[in-house]
């Protein structure tokens, strides 16, 4: 089970009343058509879904609403080299603990070299490992950012951090994770990755047109369908290529 204690973002709200023009994006993707809240009871709360579900949108939103920049980094970062991001964050409310993060980091993978090109810009490499994340490889990167600049006592908002990992470091990431929520941090995480989805004791919410539905991992699309494809990989491409039609996994 995750270590440590309350969360510091406990609830998250859509405040319908104030949108004008529900038809219009973001508010026609499921990740918000169906939002009304959404619960974080633990210290680690995975999001996830097909792609275009919306889930980067929200968890956008999430991060802005919290104080981040749209395109990544801590509370201290302002840059932007697009403003891309939706109005999304007007229209959450975000009910917090008692409890105040000490510092936070919000990841976004698509937008990882614009941190790292700011990092180099402010001088501020010796708290990412001494070593200019673009000089590293983009695996090599993003674990040096976990390594180095995470701290405890911190609100981690990441989207996709498994984008430039391989297996065996995805694996360095989920016990740094877990040393993390020992020291009171707090993760909300989109992924794909069935790696980092069997983090025990996380909330996961899997995401569909239907709206937000709160899985076990094992009922999770991403445990199901790879579960599939490793049992018997020879026999489920046969049929994949038999009838390439998107499948359910069994």
């Amino acid at each position: 089970m995750p270590l440590s204690a309350l969360p510091y973002i406990r609830e998250v709200f859509l405040k319908r009343e104030e949108i004008m023009n529900p038809a219009e994006f973001p508010f026609t993707i499921p990740a918000v058509r169906e939002l009304q809240s959404l619960a974080f009871p633990t210290n680690v709360t995975f999001i996830v879904g097909e792609n275009g579900s919306g889930k980067s949108t929200f968890l956008e939103a999430l991060a802005v609403a919290s104080g981040f920049n749209a395109e990544g980094g801590t509370k201290n970062f302002n840059f932007h080299t697009r403003h891309t991001h939706s109005a999304l964050h007007q229209y959450l409310r975000i009910a917090k603990s008692h409890k105040r993060p000490r510092d936070g980091f919000f990841l976004r993978a698509e937008s990882f070299y614009n941190v790292a090109t700011q990092i180099d810009d402010l001088g501020i490499t010796d708290s990412y490992g001494g070593v200019s994340l673009h000089e590293q490889s983009h695996g090599e990167s993003f674990l040096s950012l976990f390594l180095h600049r995470f701290q405890g006592k911190s609100l981690f908002i990441l989207d996709e951090p498994e984008a430039a990992l391989s297996p065996a470091r995805l694996l360095s990431f989920l016990c740094r994770m877990h040393e993390l929520c020992g020291d009171e941090s707090q993760f909300i995480i989109a992924t794909h990755s069935p790696i980092l989805l069997a983090y025990p004791g996380a909330t996961i919410y899997q995401l569909s047109e239907e709206g937000y539905e709160s899985v076990s991992y094992q009922e999770t699309s991403h445990f199901q369908l790879t579960k599939s494809f490793l049992n018997d990989p020879d026999r489920f491409l046969a049929e994949l290529f038999d009838n390439p039609e998107p499948r359910e996994p069994r």
